[in-house]
């Protein structure tokens, strides 16, 4: 604790109350994607954390409000509410909601934040009224309208903050498109338990692949290349965006190259258990994971 106590004083946090609030989504980040909290409090420097951190908190419990939400529904009322109460406080700076008040804190210190989270709420319907994808086109719009918003949350301006647009912005879409096509494979399992196919009709059809083949985890001549196909198409995206480490500044840079690096090691194990992803996601080993931090944290820029 006294480690983070430094962390929230290095970025200028001194309000009790805000210092409470973001350690509060410290432990709620830490929770849910382990390897990428490790990489954050390793490899950036300590007086932007906390601002990844909130960024990261908010997206996270925007996008669960989503996922458990539908029009007409209780939950669909609690989505709409948190909606308002975002909105409200960009307009006003202030909030009593405890995970707002650290965004809105860090929408101050970096006020090209705003633009992204008006972006990611805007398109936060298109997950709350998911109902599937017809196409590769209707996945291509799911990704510009609410993954790379989510993804430009935590990169621009926070990680890339004086890189050009254009070029940050083509390599941040190549990189959400690859990771959010490795999650939709990855997380099969769950979502059909849930209800939600996320894999194109047209692409099942592609491989002669039904619904039912994936929520019975049949292993199949078409699950094998559906998933080999989806994995691969993932990766090439994924490497496709390397460069963005290159606009980052010295100091980001370490971090930038390991959560790509982290990304391609998750979707390389997804690709070694082949059709058994359909029974549960996959993840990289510890040791693979732990020698991608080692290696970034020995070349800190900072």
């Amino acid at each position: 604790m006294h480690v983070w106590a430094r962390t929230l004083t290095a970025a200028g946090i001194h309000d009790p109350i805000l210092r409470a609030d973001y350690t509060k989504q410290r432990k709620l980040v830490s929770g849910y994607r382990r390897h990428a909290y490790v990489a954050v409090r390793l490899l950036l420097p300590p007086a932007l954390v906390p601002h990844v951190i909130a960024a990261t908190a908010f997206m996270h419990h925007t996008d669960t409000l989503a996922d458990r939400s539908s029009a007409g529904t209780r939950n669909n009322d609690r989505f709409l509410d948190w909606e308002k109460e975002s909105r409200d406080g960009l307009i006003s700076g202030r909030s009593n909601h405890p995970l707002l008040r650290p965004l809105l804190h860090t929408v101050s210190v970096h006020p090209g934040l705003r633009e992204h989270v008006e972006s990611f709420l805007a398109g936060a319907p298109l997950d709350r009224d998911f109902s599937g994808f017809a196409d590769e086109a209707a996945y291509q719009q799911y990704v510009d309208a609410y993954s790379l918003p989510a993804f430009m949350l935590v990169t621009s301006p926070i990680l890339v903050p004086d890189a050009d647009r254009e070029k940050s912005r083509a390599l941040c879409r190549s990189y959400i498109d690859g990771s959010q096509r490795l999650d939709f494979v990855n997380d099969l399992a769950e979502d059909l338990g849930d209800g939600r196919l996320t894999i194109p009709t047209e692409t099942l059809a592609e491989y002669n692949v039904s619904r039912s083949d994936l929520e019975q985890g049949r292993e199949t001549t078409g699950t094998r290349a559906l998933l080999r196909a989806l994995l691969s198409h993932s990766r090439r995206d994924l490497l496709a965006s390397r460069a963005l480490s290159d606009l980052a500044p010295p100091a980001h840079r370490a971090f930038v190259r390991a959560f790509l690096a982290l990304e391609v090691l998750t979707n390389d194990a997804a690709l070694a258990k082949g059709s058994a992803v359909l029974h549960g996601s996959a993840q990289p080993s510890v040791r693979a994971a732990l020698s991608v931090l080692v290696s970034e944290y020995r070349r800190r820029g900072w």
